[in-house]
């Protein structure tokens, strides 16, 4: 039995479909299973539970032999990731499959990335075969956060200048994380996982124009202007301070790297952002 934590979330859901299509047992932790009724199916068990309950994450992780690790977006991976290392080992859990982000490294001037080296510390004190994911910048980023934006007024903001960034599409993340908790070979592993080329967002605004059918502008932006905006959403400040020192890193060229993660450890070419713009141009139509 293989338990994904996250598995409502843009790379979690694509983890669970991958693995019911192997036809491999699944648990997937969810915290109101009545709202997450598609992914149900033959071969997966929905749990209800919260990384910040431990004693739910006792009852999901009876009979688990593995374990997909990931917390959602816009807290500390730290105090959300804990319980669950610690639940893991009580449970005698085999593997953990941890998803973190590339660049986690406990000099990281972003705090979320500080963060995820010190689960992956957790994880490795606790004596628990692992192999750690860090991929690069999602494209899906483009539908969650500049959606709106894309269909209300054909532009998105960032404070990205000319930074090109070699995005990885949530399917081609999953195929890796499927391969890592289904294959051997993968224990003690640390893959970068990243899309086939190095793009500026001024590229990726071509790429959405072409599929969209009209002009998509992206417009650079002072940091503290991107920061003022996130906040202005909601989202308190250290959120704001990690997404906007994740951009001022890639502006810089930072996250250029490419890897042949998705080929070799997944067996298939990694999408490319064209592609993904393509599959996804419904999301960024109104209605």
């Amino acid at each position: 039995m293989i338990l994904v934590t996250g598995a409502t979330g843009k790379i979690g859901s694509q983890v669970v479909k991958q693995l019911a299509e192997t036809g491999v047992p699944v648990r997937a932790l969810v915290r109101d299973p009545q709202k997450a009724g598609d992914l149900a199916g033959s071969n997966v068990e929905l749990v209800q539970g919260d990384l910040m309950d431990p004693a739910s994450l006792d009852r999901a992780m009876q009979g688990v032999d593995k374990l997909f690790l990931l917390s959602p977006q816009g807290g500390d991976p730290l105090q959300m990731e804990s319980a669950a290392v610690e639940a893991a080992k009580r449970a005698g859990v085999k593997h953990i499959v941890k998803l973190a982000v590339m660049g986690t490294s406990p000099f990281s001037d972003v705090g979320f990335l500080r963060s995820h080296w010190q689960v992956e510390k957790l994880i490795e004190r606790a004596g628990i075969a692992h192999t750690f994911l860090h991929p690069n910048h999602l494209m899906q980023h483009f539908v969650a956060v500049f959606g709106p934006t894309i269909i209300g007024t054909s532009s998105f903001f960032a404070p990205m200048k000319d930074g090109k960034v070699s995005m990885v599409d949530t399917r081609d993340i999953a195929a890796v994380a499927v391969a890592a908790l289904t294959g051997e070979g993968h224990e003690g592993r640390t893959y970068d996982i990243t899309g086939p080329a190095a793009i500026s967002y001024s590229e990726a605004a071509q790429h959405l124009s072409s599929a969209l059918g009209h002009p998509v502008m992206y417009i650079d932006v002072p940091p503290e202007a991107a920061r003022q905006a996130i906040m202005g959403s909601g989202a308190p400040a250290f959120i704001a301070d990690d997404v906007v020192g994740l951009y001022i890193y890639f502006s810089k060229g930072y996250g250029e790297q490419t890897t042949d993660v998705v080929s070799r450890v997944a067996g298939r070419d990694p999408i490319p952002f064209e592609q993904f713009a393509s599959d996804f141009a419904p999301a960024f139509q109104a209605g």
